[in-house]
């Protein structure tokens, strides 16, 4: 050390060094858990898992129908891979906002997130089998056993393990092309460039490779399946039926469901029995999606066989929108034949041989145009007869059917001025006209069972037997009834329900729905999703199960000379045993 001594002179000393003394040693970090070690390895966040958590949670709530282990885990694992999702992208916005890191949870933390949805979970699998034993109970369908609800958390988990690992991916792909492009342009550009070619990327192959193959497969499985012929069915001799003697229509041409419907319906004898000795054979026309090149054509060539039949001389002429695979529902028209005692025609028509839900995403413009071309051609023929001298014109369309009947007719008054009568059943909550009347209900009435222009023309009903006497005020001609159920998930599935409540879920539930059903964003759009893919496995009077529900619609829409309640009671329950 160097100083200055007390005469001014420099003064120099010196001190050994001491060393410094050691640290202490820290005792070795404890193991961490399995369970710290796997999301560690695979780099899950905390805000990402406590949102899958919370979707889990929620998904296992109520929704319209009852679901099996395995339905549950798939909508489960959907949810909580999209709670992930929403979770990452939570903390990455923040991230992006904030001007210092973010702080990132300690052990303590994820002890309570572990702690806390082991608890939540087992909480919320024990309430949801409860909820499906309730919702199975209310609609008369065995409950699977409780124990068994115990499969949906492994489903769940592997199917949300999947979809994450799935965007890991791709994103990890999105960085690579990043580092590529970032040598020859900006960093920031290329990292928004490589997102953008890794998403065209994946869209084209989900587009031309996943989504072409898959709809080859089915257009080739259902082309098929139309060609075939149930066991049951036979080709027809009555020349009254499409594909008979003389009939301008072939009998291959029909499709597997053309050929259904024309051998189907009541017998002579059956009418007889019911109606009494002056029972007609009732004529059936249809054309099959082979039948003619065009929808124009095949709805010119179901004319032709309406004139050629006698059709326009019957008491009523019922013209049909078939479904996807130009199935059409036995229950929904037979009760016309029973009220006519035969004295009637029913004239339907194929646009594709796909299934409803299907031919919606693919078809939907064919189902269109298919409703509008076969009934503005027969109206086009049934309007030159004169007035007193032509059939009652009806119209019926069920499900996508529904759909297809309405395009039809501008609006209300288009319907009032060229229809007697019309029933329109499970109507998808995309039919324009439906949506239409019911967004502009009668204050005060609900979207579940709503009131239009006081049902002056248009009414509404869930149960058909008591419903369609509401309101009380006088239902004029031509009368239009829409069947909905409370519980059917094709009347009330839309996109919107992903961000936005609707209004049937504010409003006091369906007598056949959960009081503890909620909406949840996105947990409820993929429930009601999945409700859909088994709305028709429920008993009759539930879900789009409508069953001998049309009989009583057909009753106050358009009844024979004479028809009495007493009538519509006998007809219903022989539908119903017959459907049985």
């Amino acid at each position: 050390m160097t100083g200055d001594g007390e005469d001014g002179t420099e003064m120099t000393t010196t001190t050994s060094r001491v060393p410094a003394p050691a640290e202490p040693e820290h005792p070795s970090q404890p193991r961490r858990g399995w369970w710290w070690r796997l999301l560690h390895r695979w780099h899950y966040g905390y805000v990402g898992l406590l949102a899958a958590v919370t979707c889990f949670c929620l998904s296992l709530t109520p929704s319209l129908l009852p679901r099996g282990p395995g339905l549950q885990g798939a909508v489960s694992g959907i949810s909580a891979a999209i709670g992930y999702g929403l979770g990452v992208l939570a903390v990455w916005l923040a991230s992006k906002l904030r001007s210092r890191p973010m702080h990132r949870p300690g052990r303590t933390a994820w002890r309570i997130l572990a702690v806390g949805a082991a608890v939540a979970v087992l909480f919320f699998l024990y309430r949801g089998a409860g909820w499906q034993r309730e919702i199975h109970e209310m609609m008369g369908v065995d409950a699977p056993a409780r124990p068994r609800y115990l499969l949906v958390l492994p489903l769940a988990l592997l199917l949300a393990a999947g979809l994450v690992g799935l965007i890991r991916l791709l994103s990890r792909a999105a960085r690579g092309v990043g580092r590529l492009l970032g040598r020859v342009i900006p960093a920031s550009t290329a990292r928004v460039l490589a997102g953008l070619v890794v998403i065209l990327l994946t869209l084209g192959v989900l587009n031309g490779v996943v989504l072409d193959g898959f709809f080859t497969v089915t257009d080739n499985s259902f082309k098929a399946i139309n060609g075939e012929t149930e066991p049951d069915v036979s080709p027809t001799q009555d020349p009254l039926r499409s594909g008979g003697p003389g009939s301008l229509v072939s009998w291959a041409s029909l499709g597997k469901q053309g050929r259904s419907f024309v051998a189907g319906g009541p017998s002579l004898e059956e009418l007889r029995r019911f109606g009494g000795n002056g029972a007609e054979r009732p004529i059936r026309v249809y054309a099959g999606l082979d039948s003619a090149p065009t929808s124009r054509e095949r709805a010119a060539l179901a004319v032709a066989e309406l004139q050629r039949t006698g059709a326009f001389d019957r008491k009523v002429l019922l013209v049909i929108t078939t479904t996807g695979t130009g199935w059409v529902d036995q229950d929904g028209v037979d009760p016309l034949e029973y009220m006519y005692n035969g004295d009637s025609a029913m004239v339907g028509m194929q646009y594709s041989y796909l299934p409803s839900w299907l031919s919606f995403l693919v078809d939907k413009e064919r189902a269109r145009q298919a409703g509008r071309d076969l009934f503005n051609a027969v109206y086009g023929a049934w309007s030159k007869l004169a007035v007193g001298k032509r059939p009652k014109l009806l119209l019926f369309g069920e499900s996508l059917g529904s759909f297809g009947a309405e395009s039809a007719f501008s609006g209300a008054d288009d319907i009032r001025n060229r229809v007697d009568g019309m029933l329109l059943v499970g109507p998808p909550n995309r039919n324009e006209l439906w949506r239409q009347f019911v967004a502009d209900r009668d204050p005060g009435s609900t979207e579940i069972l709503p009131s239009y222009e006081n049902g002056a023309t248009i009414r509404f009903a869930r149960d058909p037997a008591t419903d369609l006497d509401r309101p009380a005020s006088a239902w004029s001609t031509p009368r239009v009834a829409y069947l909905q159920h409370a519980s059917d998930p094709i009347v009330w599935w839309s996109p919107r329900l992903m961000l936005s409540r609707p209004d049937w879920l504010r409003e006091p539930r369906g007598a056949d729905v959960s009081t503890d059903i909620h909406w949840y964003p996105f947990v409820t759009f993929w429930q009601v999703t999945a409700d859909m893919a088994f709305s028709t496995g429920v008993p009759a009077g539930h879900g789009h199960s409508y069953g001998s529900e049309p009989v009583p619609a057909w009753a106050d829409i358009a009844p024979p000379d004479n028809w009495t309640a007493q009538r519509t009671a006998e007809l219903t329950d022989l539908i119903a045993t017959r459907s049985d």
